[in-house]
């Protein structure tokens, strides 16, 4: 009787548990929208940023906390997503000319590939579809063949080499190292206007909840525990009955597809992406962040990517020259002391918390027998 009604409080307890971090997502996403209020438009633009990387966040927490894949390469798809959007801007921004960087490369016309990105629609579904299908791609030759761990680590980390590399050596069809940049307008409003960029900012945060509530949607079916169960034991999963390779690609191709979304609404509010986003070393700080805050949470992403970012903006302007070693000790800290990132610590405080009174009570119930 005793061992059930325990096994029943632990249940309580992590219901509990569940709905205290939907509360403090509320709270967050609260915080956010009456931010406007409090502070300037330039930081509004830089909150906006963080939350583009949040929403990058969640899905990279998906696919390596939840389902146990660690994808070092994350910034390709982010990356592609940006690209995408900003042929879109750079287009709009040239009125039906050439765009400038291809004119000084010596291209005489629009190439065929940037031709449908004249459409703004068509432009953002293709910012979500081109790293879906990439992902597909990659997942299926190597989730078929069974290709994990450490290898599909370093797998994602070529991955990231291939394109940064390549889109810098297309100058005339990428705008090389520099990028693309210098947009003007989003279907026909000004990006320079203070309107523009605080409604840019209301349709990251909203986005940033649709996506939440989406994925935290899927970890709680059986979809979500078949994840969990890949992660803790592949083998036993497919010894029951289940494909792992199937809900692996179906894992990385939605983690690619949020990835490519984030960039979109990344591109009109920083308003530059050049070959250095999908490069290895942002990659790593998309993992850090989820590290920080508690992969296999969710929120933990979320609260990882903005408070990481915005760390980094702050010593960055207090000390521009060793900032990223106050990023590296803070990852260092956080592995050796905080295994689970601050949500784990804040629930491991939570339970101990819990316990204590059923502990006394023990004691005390003892000391009367």
């Amino acid at each position: 009787m005793t061992e059930a009604n325990d096994r029943n409080s632990q249940f309580d307890f992590r219901r509990l548990i569940k709905s205290k971090e939907l509360l403090v997502f509320a709270f967050l996403i609260l915080l956010l929208v009456f931010a406007p209020l409090f502070l300037s438009i330039f930081r509004i633009n830089l909150l906006g940023k963080f939350i583009a990387y949040a929403i990058l966040a969640i899905g990279l927490d998906l696919i390596w906390g939840f389902t146990g894949i660690l994808s070092l390469g994350h910034g390709v798809f982010f990356g592609l997503g940006a690209y995408c959007m900003a042929m879109y801007l750079k287009l709009e921004a040239a009125q039906g000319k050439l765009p400038d960087f291809m004119s000084w490369s010596g291209l005489e016309s629009l190439p065929w590939f940037w031709k449908p990105f004249t459409n703004s629609a068509l432009a953002f579904a293709m910012a979500i579809l081109i790293p879906t299908g990439l992902a597909f791609v990659i997942g299926f030759f190597t989730f078929k063949n069974r290709i994990r761990g450490v290898y599909f680590s370093i797998l994602s980390q070529a991955l990231a080499i291939i394109f940064s590399v390549l889109f810098v050596g297309q100058q005339a069809y990428t705008g090389g190292t520099n990028g693309l940049t210098n947009y003007r307008s989003i279907m026909g409003f000004s990006l320079s206007s203070d309107t523009t960029k605080l409604i840019l900012y209301y349709i990251s945060l909203a986005l940033l909840v649709v996506t939440y509530l989406f994925c935290n949607f899927l970890v709680k079916r059986r979809i979500g525990r078949i994840l969990v169960a890949i992660r803790d034991g592949e083998n036993r999963v497919r010894f029951s009955g289940y494909n792992p390779a199937t809900y692996k690609i179906f894992v990385y191709c939605l983690s690619a597809a949020i990835a490519g979304l984030a960039g979109a609404v990344f591109v009109p509010q920083v308003g530059i992406i050049s070959p250095a986003e999908m490069g290895i070393v942002p990659s790593i700080e998309m993992v850090i962040w989820v590290a920080i805050g508690g992969r296999g949470t969710l929120i933990g992403a979320v609260i990882g990517a903005i408070l990481v970012n915005a760390l980094k903006s702050g010593i960055s302007d207090s000390f521009p020259d060793v900032w990223s070693y106050f990023i590296g000790l803070a990852f260092v800290l956080v592995v050796l002391l905080m295994p689970q990132g601050i949500v784990g610590l804040v629930k491991e405080m939570a339970r101990k918390f819990k316990q204590t009174p059923n502990h006394t009570e023990h004691l005390s119930t003892d000391k009367a027998a």
